[in-house]
């Protein structure tokens, strides 16, 4: 069982207030995964509202074009 710990950061203060954070680069990036997750949970969001609209194999063929 792996047990998480919180990190410690570093708080920069210019002028007596807070201007920038030092972050370990693993909480950094845990941060960025989250926030990548929760765009993608708006934009499932979105398609969900809209209809759906099925077509046919051979007009998928005529727009599909491969990049490879």
């Amino acid at each position: 069982m792996k047990v998480k710990t919180k990190k410690s950061h570093e708080i920069i203060l210019k002028d007596g207030k807070p201007k920038a954070v030092i972050l370990d680069i693993g909480e950094y990036q845990e941060m960025l995964e989250r926030l990548e997750d929760i765009e993608d949970l708006k934009t499932l969001e979105k398609m969900r509202k809209r209809p759906l609209r099925f077509r046919g194999f051979e007009e998928f063929l005529r727009e599909y074009k491969p990049s490879v």
